[in-house]
C-alpha cells in the first residue's frame, strides 16, 4: 500500500501518545498503533450513534489487521488519525487508517482492519443494519 496523505481520509481524529505507550527503546511500541486504529474506528461509530457498545444486538469483531510502520513516534506527541472505508460488504467492513504527526503528506503509519458484524449472542455473521451502513457510507472512498 502506497503512503496516502491526510486528505485521502474523509474523517480525522486527534489523538495523543501517552507515557505508557513508549517502550524500552524510547518510541511507541508497535502494538499500541493498533489501539490507535481501534480508537479512531470505534469512536467514530459511537459518536455517530452507529453502534451502542453495551446494548446493540450486533457487534463488530476484528478478523484481520495490518500495519506498515513508516516513522517512529514517541511520548509526548500529537497524532492525527485519518479514517476511510475501502470495502463495505454485507456483514464486513474494511477500515483503512493513516497516522500523522507534523506532516499531513507523510504518514508515520498506515494500515487497516476488518470488522465482521455478528450477532452479539450467537457470534454468527449478520448483515450490517441500514442505520450503521448510512453512518459508514460517508467514509467510503476509492483508492487513488
Amino acid at each position: 500500500m502506497d503512503p496516502y496523505p491526510l486528505d485521502h481520509y474523509p474523517h480525522t481524529k486527534e489523538l495523543q501518545t501517552r507515557w505508557m505507550d513508549n517502550d524500552i527503546y524510547g518510541h511507541v511500541n508497535n502494538v499500541v498503533y493498533y489501539s490507535y486504529f481501534d480508537t479512531v474506528v470505534n469512536s467514530y461509530l459511537i459518536e455517530n450513534k452507529g453502534l451502542d457498545i453495551h446494548e446493540s444486538p450486533i457487534i463488530g469483531l476484528v478478523i484481520e489487521t495490518q500495519c506498515t510502520y513508516l516513522a517512529p513516534i514517541e511520548f509526548p506527541m500529537d497524532i492525527t488519525a485519518g479514517l476511510k472505508v475501502s470495502h463495505l460488504g454485507n456483514s464486513s467492513v474494511r477500515y483503512e487508517i493513516g497516522l500523522f504527526t507534523k506532516d499531513p503528506l507523510k504518514p508515520v503509519a498506515q494500515g487497516y482492519f476488518v470488522h465482521v458484524y455478528v450477532d452479539r449472542n450467537t457470534r454468527k455473521p449478520t448483515p450490517i443494519p441500514d442505520t450503521l451502513r448510512q453512518i459508514l457510507k460517508p467514509l467510503v472512498k476509492r483508492s487513488l
